[in-house]
């Protein structure tokens, strides 16, 4: 039964839930104003009765001219009704004390017996019917019992002579008929109103739950059609500034975030597939002339070189794709240590110098004191190539390429410049993007991939270092690298 209750909730809508859930704390809730009221109710009518009793008996009492502790017997009652009714005193006419005495009698049961429960006197209103007797009960008390096939309400006082003696009860009892009716009428105006409540409540909280989660079906009707071709539809903004719009702006940005990831493999997978399909294609072709008829070993050789060149080519297109993989994924992290700048330029220099040569380009490293900075030295290392290979690249035969690193405050500036062709003023702001060249002309002479500068930025980026570029055209580039001083980021490691 359980799982079968579960099962239900599990296929309800969201808004019938909503709906059930509040009906039922509500219902819950209205339970208990109900019971609480009719119980306070009840409590105030059965204190107006154990009220008019009591004042009843402090009457009798008075009248008998005796107290409850003082009993002196049985004869200081004499006729009940007589004594309760006709002697209030000579002030009052034999009218109103017949109007009371008539009210008494249809009102009010007298009845009082001795220690053992015989009664010894009873009003008239008892006629042969006798209150019921709690022999158990040593002290004033209140209860309900049954008279005449009807409840009444009677209170039980006991009387005692000087010595503490019990001597007897005097019992009083009020009917209860017209107060239980209303107390039954009552309940069942609770009881038939709870459920008539609950269904419009239940309806009501419907509607409001539809009205309020309408953002969620948008989000839906909007999820359901997206797709590759419309990434660019977006949730409509609740105007309430509420969780639910929260809800659509968290959504709209994960939509756009998707849209900027897709364009991003779309265009990387394109501009990859365009690189890696015309070194496959060129060796494929010149793989395929050899094979057509045998050739001189020299035609061979050169044409293997060539092919291997290729290949090479491709291999360094593929470990730069894997590294702007890995950067974009989160999955690099630097090892920042404190790196002495001066051996690690002249490190890189030594590697890039037969290739400068090869050109008649001229390498100058200057440097005016031994600095330090924080940087992780492999990342250090390949941001420094890939610029000074674009530089040597770009730059003509029997030029000068000049590095120079100086101090500014907190920082260690570096810069790389070229007496080189240049780049126009208005492409520099997309050097840095990925697979971008200046012009396809200038990479098919050089081989570039438009893969280095992209790595140098995001590199740099890991590193808090600040990659700017000035160029001319025709006339040369430099590029600076504004790097954390060690000083600044291991004070106490340098002062050591």
């Amino acid at each position: 039964m359980k799982q079968f209750a579960l099962k239900g909730l599990s296929v309800m809508s969201l808004r019938n839930r909503i709906a059930l859930y509040y009906t039922i704390a509500t219902g819950f809730l209205i339970a208990i104003v109900f019971t609480t009221i009719f119980f306070m109710v009840e409590k105030i009518v059965y204190k107006q009765f154990d009220d008019q009793i009591k004042k009843e008996i402090s009457e009798i009492l008075a009248d008998s001219n005796i107290s409850p502790d003082n009993f002196q017997g049985f004869d200081s009652f004499r006729d009940i009704d007589a004594d309760h009714t006709s002697e209030k005193g000579d002030n009052r006419d034999e009218e109103h004390k017949h109007k009371r005495r008539k009210l008494k009698v249809d009102t009010e049961f007298i009845q009082l017996v001795n220690r053992d429960g015989e009664v010894i006197n009873k009003s008239a209103s008892l006629s042969w019917c006798v209150l019921a007797f709690n022999p158990n009960q040593s002290g004033t008390s209140y209860f309900d019992s049954n008279f005449g096939g009807s409840m009444v309400r009677q209170a039980q006082v006991p009387l005692n002579s000087a010595d503490g003696k019990n001597e007897g009860y005097l019992i009083v009892a009020v009917p209860l008929k017209n107060a239980l009716i209303v107390l039954h009428d009552l309940k069942d105006i609770f009881l038939f109103s709870f459920p008539v409540i609950l269904l419009p409540l239940f309806l009501l909280t419907r509607s409001i739950a539809i009205k309020s989660i309408s953002p969620i079906e948008k989000v839906i009707a909007t999820a359901e059609k997206m797709s590759q071709s419309n990434l660019d539809q977006r949730i409509p903004l609740p105007f309430h500034h509420d969780e639910l719009y929260r809800l659509a702006s968290t959504i709209n940005a994960l939509f756009g975030r998707m849209q900027d990831a897709f364009q991003r493999e779309k265009h990387f997978t394109a501009d990859a597939s365009h690189e890696l399909k015309t070194p496959l294609a060129v060796v494929k072709g010149t793989l395929e002339v050899l094979i057509r008829k045998p050739r001189e070993r020299e035609h061979y050789e050169s044409r293997i070189q060539f092919c291997l060149k290729e290949l090479n080519r491709m291999a360094h297109l593929i470990e730069q794709l894997l590294m702007l993989a890995r950067y974009e994924s989160n999955k690099m992290t630097p090892r920042i240590v404190v790196v002495p700048l001066d051996p690690l330029l002249d490190s890189v220099v030594e590697r890039m110098m037969p290739t400068a040569q090869a050109k008649g380009i001229a390498i100058t490293l200057n440097h005016t004191e031994q600095v330090k900075i924080a940087a992780d030295p492999g990342m250090l290392e390949m941001i420094v190539e890939n610029i000074l290979s674009n530089a040597i690249k770009y730059s003509s035969s029997s030029s000068s390429i000049t590095i120079e690193v100086a101090r500014s405050e907190n920082n260690v500036v570096c810069t790389i410049s070229d007496q080189g062709i240049g780049i126009p003023a208005e492409k520099l702001h997309a050097i840095f993007d990925r697979f971008y060249r200046v012009d396809e002309s200038r990479s098919s002479s050089t081989g570039g991939l438009g893969l280095g500068l992209s790595i140098v930025k995001k590199l740099a980026d890991l590193q808090q270092i600040r990659v700017s570029v000035n160029s001319v055209t025709d006339k040369g580039t430099t590029f600076t690298l504004t790097c954390p001083a060690a000083e600044s980021r291991y004070p106490m490691e340098m002062s050591c």
